[in-house]
């Protein structure tokens, strides 16, 4: 390794716009320098984009010594860089901050805006958004939600009570509570209990129900009646990824805007006029530093 720097340390390089320098391990290879390394790692980015950001002195080791074009490949050298994009769309809807403690922020986040930097968002996320507002570097999601699931999460503020918080979530200790517009389901006694086995689908982005012994649980009770579709409480005792959206399309009443189940829809780009009628609409925990029981509720409406 040609940096000595402590896994654990601060990066060398700081935040910027509430976003944290990325990082890469360099793999087995060989390559003349380090800017032919980056181009064929990084198609996506051109070589005149490197040459900028190293101009700027924005790609390092771990060290913090500033890399250039021509600074030789070293493999098991691990090198910082900023993400960047030439266009990100703008999200035009705003969270909202619930609570926050020496411990903990909670949010009541909006549709549509994505939970942490990943394709073509990075400021328009939540996480980077709140980094900027707050200037907490060490922010971190302990749950998620969908890009397009509104509600309440929560994220951690500090690393030294980060685990206290999370083994809740692990221990299935967190009470969630979900609205959703759908469908009205005749047949059923409310509330009720479903429970099904989740699998990864086809495609990557997408969950399927297959035979065999259930992994996932929700119970689904009615608040009221609006005209052809119900407002429904969902309950999940599983934390599956997209749980309630295949619960409820398993059940032919598919949530009102979604265009990834029963049928994976053409992605609608940066089209916002119909957002996904589910909402995380409470959480509710008993702290595990302090022992009080907290709850937390959005105070968004769906259907509105």
């Amino acid at each position: 390794m040609s940096s000595s720097r402590n896994q654990s340390a601060p990066p060398p390089l700081p935040m910027r716009d509430g976003v944290a320098p990325s990082y890469l391990w360099l793999p087995e290879g060989q390559w003349p320098d380090m800017l032919s390394f980056l181009v064929e790692h990084y198609p996506q980015i051109s070589a005149a984009q490197w040459i900028d950001r190293m101009a700027r002195r924005e790609v390092v080791n771990g060290d913090g010594d500033v890399l250039t074009p021509a600074s030789p490949y070293k493999r098991g050298m691990r090198i910082f860089y900023y993400r960047e994009l030439e266009h990100e769309t703008p999200i035009p809807f705003q969270e909202e901050i619930l609570f926050q403690d020496e411990h903990l922020v909670v949010v009541d986040k909006p549709h549509f805006l994505p939970m942490t930097p990943g394709g073509r968002f990075v400021q328009e996320t939540l996480l980077t958004r709140l980094k900027k507002k707050l200037g907490i570097a060490e922010l971190t999601p302990i749950h998620r939600l969908d890009r397009e699931t509104a509600g309440v999460v929560i994220f951690s503020r500090q690393p030294a009570s980060r685990g206290a918080y999370q083994s809740l979530f692990q221990r299935r200790e967190i009470a969630k509570e979900y609205e959703a517009l759908a469908p009205r389901l005749e047949g059923h006694a409310f509330p009720f209990t479903y429970r099904s086995r989740m699998v990864d689908g086809d495609k990557f982005f997408l969950m399927r129900e297959e035979a065999g012994e259930p992994n996932s649980e929700t119970i689904i009770d009615v608040i009221e009646q609006r005209g052809d579709v119900n407002l429904y409480r969902l309950q999940p005792h599983t934390g599956r990824k997209h749980q309630l959206r295949v619960h409820l399309a398993s059940l032919g009443i598919p949530i009102v805007n979604d265009v990834f189940y029963p049928v994976a829809l053409p992605c609608k780009e940066d089209d916002m006029s119909q957002p996904l009628q589910l909402l995380a609409r409470a959480i509710r925990f008993t702290d595990p530093l302090t022992g009080e029981v907290r709850r937390f509720a959005s105070r968004r409406q769906l259907g509105v």
